[in-house]
């Protein structure tokens, strides 16, 4: 009897591994890898990532993987990835975004995940709804402070507006007085280096900073302002209870846990974090209401009714006037629907499967708010500017409408979600309050370059204001 060759088995064997390889990967969502090593569809999912992302979901279904720049990105557009994505074990926030974290404000991977869920605690606690009454009384005397330098009448780019109030007021109430430039040279640089770090965040978590001059420039020149800050803000106690800020919470945690020298990175992601999207939904929830006359006339009915009509007065806010206001809050969760973060991301740590394909460990699982906002199913005539579809949500138990995603989901939404609406509204109210306001430019579209956070507008969009008589 002739025995078979080794090599006869040895091929046998390989072709069976062969084939059980392709039938796992039939099992794999549709790939789309273009044909350069490495980079993939890099430049073309970079031209454009948003609407890559619609047409790929049109083409290929409701999950697909793209590969692009050394990244398996799968995507997930339906309800059942939405439950894994929010649910599972098998994926995990923590890893999704530590390269991010170290790329944008060089906090290394030990030290991000020994402080994450600890910080993420903190920040939890210090602004949630509980404890936004704390920060009512600040919001507004900041408010009005900023509202006095634009003057009786004025016209400038509204997005510029809206950072002139909300830069210097955020800082001071969750960092500290101390560190915001007071001088109007200290300022204009503020301005020019958080805008250019802000802008290119994105590129900063994926490309080497020598790519990047200018805002390896600018992450610089925020790091050395904070740097220098910290002794001062450390030192400093409220005047009313001795609570600290919420840098300064922070700092005690990473203090106690790692070393001062990681003080200033800290100090810059909250930075980051505090002003990239607040910022720019107070901008997109003016001008949506702007150019929609019914909804302003409506607004300032309400405002008028519960503060009067004359806008020289220094009202004070509270959290039972903007109950009274609800069409305010409406206005600005409807502008978020809208203007939501292009990704949400998740690391899949092990195998997963979603709709019938297993989604291998190491694939960066993504989530669309954008495009999820604009499903029909969850949200009907998606693309119009309709604060009244908010009337259904149970906002005072402090939930949203079902399948909106800009703040997150499962363990760590947005820890600061509740103190960055209460400051929208107020600035908002107060704005409106002081100054009859137009726009002298249609709405503008948003940019289409970035996923990461909320999208800024594509040109200028100018406001003309004048003080209520």
């Amino acid at each position: 009897m002739e025995l078979i060759s080794p090599m006869v088995i040895i091929i046998l064997g390989c072709l069976a591994l062969f084939l059980l390889l392709q039938r796992k990967n039939l099992r794999r969502p549709p790939c789309i890898k273009g044909w350069i090593p490495w980079i993939g569809v890099g430049f073309e999912f970079g031209k454009a990532p948003l609407e890559f992302i619609e047409k790929a979901r049109i083409k290929y279904g409701p999950i697909f993987t793209v590969l692009a720049m050394g990244n398996r990105m799968t995507f997930v557009t339906e309800e059942e990835g939405i439950n894994v994505f929010l649910k599972s074990k098998k994926v995990d926030f923590e890893q999704a975004v530590q390269n991010l974290v170290y790329r944008t404000a060089s906090i290394p991977k030990n030290v991000f995940l020994a402080l994450h869920e600890k910080l993420y605690v903190m920040l939890k606690g210090k602004m949630g709804t509980v404890n936004l009454h704390q920060f009512a009384g600040q919001l507004t005397e900041e408010l009005h402070e900023q509202l006095e330098s634009l003057g009786t009448h004025g016209t400038m780019d509204l997005n510029n507006l809206v950072r002139h109030l909300l830069y210097p007021v955020t800082v001071n109430i969750l960092f500290n007085k101390s560190l915001f430039p007071t001088n109007k040279k200290k300022i204009k640089e503020f301005h020019q280096h958080f805008q250019a770090y802000d802008e290119d965040f994105e590129y900063g978590s994926q490309l080497p900073e020598s790519l990047l001059r200018n805002w390896s420039k600018s992450k610089k020149w925020l790091l050395e302002l904070l740097e220098k800050s910290i002794p001062d803000i450390k030192a400093c106690t409220s005047a009313k209870d001795n609570s600290m800020t919420l840098l300064q919470a922070t700092l005690d945690i990473v203090e106690t846990v790692t070393s001062k020298e990681n003080s200033p990175s800290y100090g810059l992601l909250l930075l980051w974090a505090s002003l990239s999207n607040a910022v720019p939904v107070a901008f997109w929830t003016l001008a949506y209401v702007l150019s929609h006359p019914d909804v302003y006339k409506a607004i300032m009915e309400g405002i008028s009714s519960v503060f009067g009509t004359a806008g020289k007065h220094k009202i004070k806010v509270s959290e039972d006037d903007l109950e009274k206001l609800l069409l305010i809050k409406w206005c600005v969760l409807e502008t978020i629907r809208l203007r939501a973060p292009g990704v949400i991301t998740r690391k899949v740590v092990e195998p997963v499967e979603i709709l019938n394909y297993i989604i291998p460990p190491g694939d960066l699982l993504m989530l669309s708010p954008f495009w999820l906002h604009r499903n029909p199913k969850y949200f009907p005539e998606p693309e119009l500017f309709k604060p009244e579809r908010w009337e259904k949500a149970n906002l005072e138990k402090h939930c949203f409408l079902d399948c909106f995603m800009a703040f997150g989901g499962g363990k760590f939404q947005c820890p600061g979600r509740w103190f960055a609406l209460l400051e929208i509204q107020m600035c908002i109210i107060l704005i409106l309050y002081k100054y009859d306001c137009s726009l002298l430019d249609p709405l503008p579209q948003q940019s289409s370059l970035h996923l990461v956070g909320v999208p800024q507008p594509e040109g200028e969009c100018r406001i003309e204001y004048k003080q209520r008589i």
